[in-house]
């Protein structure tokens, strides 16, 4: 970033919150010295400064100054475009309409000259994301009371069954074309990830009801607490095409490894409630993945192939 720009990000930034040198140095990636040179410029142009000292200290700008509405440069410019395209390509989202009319203004303000920089990498450089044609209800008042902290009573369809949950959820998060919402659940005693297009009745409540009290009042029999299980670890070689399926995993896709120019290598350790998933997880990459271990997880993979293999066997000779 150049000197000038930097001089007008600095100020921009003071208008929303007082900052330390050091919360600038690490935002601007300069050094703490290069931010105190840079301040005592702003001061020499006029613009009010001030420093408090203390924990809650750093430097302010005085009340009521503002800077003039600013053109972006074509970086910026560029940045907005594309995380915006990138919203575009979302067949549910609660801003469906802004989207539009958000990029439609941008375009408007900015020069030709930085629109002919910009384009050419506009259409050839995007966000992945997957079409799909499911619908989220309930997500914008979902939104809503993430961000408010509410507790919540839901109506959910699991891939089993549906059930009421009380949940209270952290929060809403948008991956491989679906939302999720991180939530922490009384009936799992734990955080878990929701699919909100799952979400079926959502309403709020002041607190959430004890699973000890569900149980005396007969609505729900607290399961007992076993002995808590250890997680395995699990080790598997990947073909290139199942390392790239494998880094679309939102839990473990970072933690894909390369070997060879051939070999890649997933390590990572899989809690006790997460191993039938592992099964049906590299069950599903086929001949693209190789588990060198625990021989328990290759069991029930195998078991889980032949099941497979004898509802497809035909008999010899049959040319079905």
């Amino acid at each position: 970033m150049k000197r000038n720009d930097r001089l007008i990000a600095i100020v921009i930034a003071l208008q929303q919150r007082s900052e330390t040198a050091q919360s600038l140095a690490a935002k601007f990636e300069v050094s703490k010295r290069t931010i105190l040179r840079d301040m005592q410029s702003l001061s020499e142009m006029g613009i009010p400064l001030y420093s408090v000292t203390g924990p809650a200290g750093g430097f302010r700008l005085m009340d009521g100054f503002r800077l003039p509405p600013l053109q972006l440069d074509s970086q910026e410019a560029l940045t907005v475009l594309f995380a915006l395209r990138a919203m575009t390509k979302m067949a549910d989202t609660p801003f469906n309409q802004a989207r539009w009319t958000v990029m439609d203004k941008i375009t408007a303000v900015l020069p030709e000259q930085t629109l002919r920089q910009i384009d050419p990498v506009l259409r050839h450089v995007e966000v992945n994301v997957p079409e799909r044609k499911i619908k989220s209800p309930l997500l914008p008042a979902l939104m809503e009371y993430t961000a408010n902290s509410r507790w919540l009573r839901v109506l959910y369809r699991s891939e089993n069954h549906r059930r009421s949950l009380q949940l209270k959820p952290e929060r809403v998060y948008t991956a491989y074309g679906f939302w999720y919402c991180e939530a922490y659940s009384v009936a799992h005693e734990e955080k878990r990830t929701f699919r909100v297009d799952r979400f079926e009745q959502i309403e709020t409540i002041d607190k959430p009801e004890s699973e000890e009290n569900r149980s005396k009042s007969g609505t729900h029999v607290s399961p007992k607490k076993d002995k808590p299980q250890t997680s395995t670890r699990i080790v598997a070689k990947l073909s290139y095409r199942g390392a790239l399926r494998v880094e679309q995993d939102e839990h473990i896709g970072e933690l894909v490894k390369q070997r060879s120019d051939e070999e890649w290598e997933i390590d990572f350790m899989c809690p006790p409630s997460e191993i039938e998933w592992a099964v049906r997880f590299f069950f599903m990459l086929g001949l693209d993945a190789s588990v060198i271990s625990p021989p328990s997880l290759r069991s029930a993979i195998h078991r889980l192939a032949s099941e497979v293999c004898t509802r497809y066997k035909t008999e010899v000779g049959d040319g079905t």
